[in-house]
């Protein structure tokens, strides 16, 4: 029993998915929402809370959709973030990464929006004391 739950608790794969590996490796939306929280435990303070909101946000807005091609695009997308997130105590050096100029250029300008509004609340989280 007890390596079974180890071998659920660690990460599938560190590779990006693709679609064709993503069934295989899929997570049921409960599990990876709490595997997301639970990792975001490692994090600075200011960005374990901006991610905690987010990610509560993303899986309350996406509850009730029901294509299951939509559905595997945001499953496959959420168990890529986890799997980049830091492991263990390291994760208060997490700095993140930087977005693939290819996937920017992909955007609609709906989505270049959205990224434009979260870059400018993400930069008020982090203002130094002094500025504020």
């Amino acid at each position: 029993m007890r390596s079974t739950t180890i071998r659920l608790a660690q990460s599938i794969s560190s590779k990006p998915l693709n679609l064709t590996e993503a069934s295989s490796t899929l997570l049921p939306p409960k599990p990876l929402f709490r595997r997301l929280l639970r990792a975001h435990r490692v994090l600075p303070t200011e960005m374990r809370s901006l991610g905690d909101v987010y990610v509560k946000a993303e899986f309350r807005r996406h509850k009730d959709v029901t294509n299951p091609v939509h559905i595997m695009g945001f499953l496959s997308q959420w168990k890529v973030y986890l799997d980049q997130l830091p492991r263990g105590s390291d994760g208060r050096d997490f700095a993140g990464k930087k977005l693939d100029p290819t996937l920017v250029e992909k955007m609609s300008a709906e989505q270049l929006g959205q990224l434009y509004e979260f870059m400018h609340a993400t930069k008020d989280v982090w203002k130094p004391a002094s500025e504020a």
